[in-house]
C-alpha cells in the first residue's frame, strides 16, 4: 500500500512539474532564439567610445550614491571615482544618515579634499529605504541648481561599492541626448573564496545583461534599471517628481526597477548600450563584488523576488493592453511566483522516484516508470535542459573566458538552491508589506576591489 501510494505521488508531481517545466523552458528558448536571429543583423560587439563619443561634450551630471552603513566602502570607491573621471562636469551626491557618523567621516575626508563631492545628510535616522534616500540627494540638487542658476543634463546611479569605468560618462553624454535613460551592462566580480555564490551572479548578468536585455530593446518592451549605471535625463526625473513630490518611489523594495517602466510609461525611449573602451579595449560597464555567502545572497534575491515579482505585480500592472512584446517580458520578470514552487516539486519528485526506487528494491518489484506521453515530456524538458546550459556556457565563456564557462554549470545548481531559499523568504517580506509592515533598506555588507583587482581588464 505505501509502495503503491510512492509511487502514484510521484507519477502526479513528476507530471506536474514537467508540464510547468516545459512552458518555462520554451519561454526561454524563444527569447535565446530572438537573440540569435536579431544578433545577425546587429552589431554583435558594440561601438566603440571613440565613434560614440563625437558631440557628446557639454553634458552634467550627478551622480547620487545612497550609502547607509558603508563606511569600509564609500572612501576608496570615490577616490577611484574621482580619478578614473578627471574631468569636472560632473558631482558625486553622497547620501548619508545622522545615525550613520562613521560613513559621514569617510565621506567627508573625500569631500574636504575635492568639491566634486557632496556630502548630504538626511534629515531621518537611517535605514529607510534606497529610494527615500535617493530623493534626500535629489533636494540636494535642486537647491544647489537654484543656487548656481544651472541644472544637469542628467542624473547617474551608482551603489557605494560600484568600480566605474573611466568612459562611462562619456557613452553617457552620447547617448542621453536622444534617450531618456541609458542602463550600462553590469559585471559582477567573483569573491575570492566564494565561486559558486558569488559566481553565480556573474552567470546571471551574463544572460540579462548579455541576452535578455538586448532583446528586450529589441522588442521595444520596458527597460527595468538596474539602479547602478544607469543615467536618467533630469527633465524626466523632474516630470516624476512633479506627479508624485518626488522622483524615486520611497514605497518601493526595487525602484530602479520600477523606474524604468515608469519612464516607458512617459514615453522615454531608454536604452541598453554596450560599447567598448578603444584604449583598453574592456567594455564599458560597471563592475562590483556581489554577495559572496549563502545567507547574504539569499537576501539579496528575496528582495529582489518580493520587490519585482510580488509587490511590483501590485505596484506596475501590465502597461498598455496591446503591447505585447512588454506584457511579454513583465510575465517573465513575475513568473518566478510559479518557477519557484515548480523547481521545489521537480527537486520532491527526485527524492520520491529514489525512494519509490529503494521500496521496490527491498520488495524485489521492478519499479513502475513513465511511459507514453509523459517520458517524451521529460525527454523533451531534458533537451529544453541541455539548450539551457549550452546557452548559459556560450553567454559566459564569451563574457568572461571558457573557466567561467566551465563553473557556470555547478552554479546553475547553486543558483537554484539559493532562488528557493529566496522565495520563501521573498514571500514572508511580501506577507509583511500586505500587513502594512515598514519598509526597511535591507542591504548586505559590501566590500571594494584591491587595485589589481580594480585595474583587471575584463572584456565581458
Amino acid at each position: 500500500m505505501m509502495m503503491a501510494a510512492v509511487d502514484a505521488i510521484a507519477h502526479e508531481v513528476t507530471l506536474f512539474a514537467a508540464v510547468f517545466m516545459a512552458i518555462g523552458g520554451i519561454d526561454d528558448l524563444l527569447v535565446d532564439l530572438i537573440y540569435i536571429t536579431t544578433t545577425l543583423f546587429f552589431s554583435g560587439r558594440g561601438k566603440p567610445v571613440a565613434d560614440i563619443a563625437e558631440g557628446a561634450r557639454g553634458k552634467r551630471f550627478a551622480i547620487f550614491v545612497p550609502a547607509w552603513d558603508e563606511s569600509a566602502v564609500i572612501e576608496p570607491m570615490l577616490r577611484a571615482t574621482l580619478a578614473r573621471w578627471p574631468g569636472s562636469a560632473y558631482h558625486l551626491y553622497v547620501g548619508t544618515y545622522p545615525n550613520d557618523a562613521a560613513t559621514i567621516a569617510a565621506v567627508a575626508r573625500v569631500a574636504g579634499e575635492d568639491v566634486r563631492v557632496r556630502l548630504v545628510i538626511g534629515t531621518h535616522p537611517g535605514p529607510t529605504t534606497k529610494a527615500d534616500c535617493l530623493n534626500t540627494l535629489w533636494r540636494a540638487l535642486l537647491r544647489d541648481e537654484a543656487a548656481a542658476g544651472a541644472r544637469v543634463d542628467a542624473i547617474v546611479l551608482h551603489d557605494a561599492e560600484d568600480v566605474v569605468h573611466p568612459a562611462e560618462l562619456r557613452v553617457f553624454a552620447a547617448w542621453i541626448a536622444t534617450h531618456g535613460a541609458v542602463q550600462l551592462p553590469v559585471v559582477p566580480l567573483v569573491a575570492p573564496g566564494s565561486r559558486l555564490v558569488s559566481g553565480h551572479y556573474l552567470d546571471e548578468f551574463a544572460q540579462a545583461h548579455g541576452a535578455t536585455l538586448p532583446v528586450r530593446q529589441r522588442l521595444g518592451a520596458g527597460m527595468p534599471l538596474a539602479g547602478v549605471g544607469c543615467a536618467i535625463r533630469r527633465d524626466l526625473l523632474q516630470r516624476i517628481a512633479d506627479r508624485r513630490g518626488a522622483p524615486f518611489d520611497a514605497a518601493s523594495l526595487t525602484e530602479d526597477y520600477e523606474l524604468g517602466l515608469t519612464l516607458r510609461a512617459l514615453g522615454a525611449r531608454c536604452a541598453f548600450v554596450r560599447a567598448f573602451d578603444t584604449e583598453s579595449g574592456s567594455l564599458v560597464a560597471v563592475r562590483a563584488f556581489f554577495p559572496a555567502t549563502l545567507s547574504a545572497a539569499v537576501r539579496q534575491k528575496a528582495r529582489w523576488m518580493a520587490g519585482i515579482a510580488l509587490a511590483g505585480w501590485d505596484r506596475t500592472g501590465w502597461g498598455r493592453w496591446r503591447d505585447l512584446g512588454d506584457h511579454w517580458m513583465r510575465m517573465r520578470d513575475r513568473r518566478v511566483t510559479l518557477a519557484m514552487p515548480v523547481l521545489a516539486l521537480a527537486y520532491c519528485a527526485l527524492i520520491l522516484w529514489g525512494v519509490s526506487g529503494a521500496l521496490h528494491l527491498v520488495a524485489g518489484t521492478a519499479p513502475h516508470g513513465l511511459e507514453g506521453w509523459a517520458m517524451q515530456l521529460l525527454t523533451f524538458n531534458a533537451g529544453l535542459l541541455v539548450w539551457r546550459l549550452l546557452m548559459r556556457v556560450l553567454l559566459v565563456g564569451c563574457s568572461h573566458g571558457w573557466r567561467e564557462a566551465a563553473w557556470s554549470i555547478p552554479r546553475m545548481l547553486a543558483a537554484n538552491a539559493i532562488a528557493l531559499l529566496a522565495a520563501r523568504r521573498a514571500l514572508w517580506i511580501y506577507i509583511g508589506l500586505l500587513r502594512g509592515g515598514p519598509l526597511r533598506w535591507d542591504k548586505t555588507a559590501h566590500h571594494f576591489p584591491g587595485d589589481a583587482l580594480e585595474s583587471r581588464r575584463t572584456a565581458a
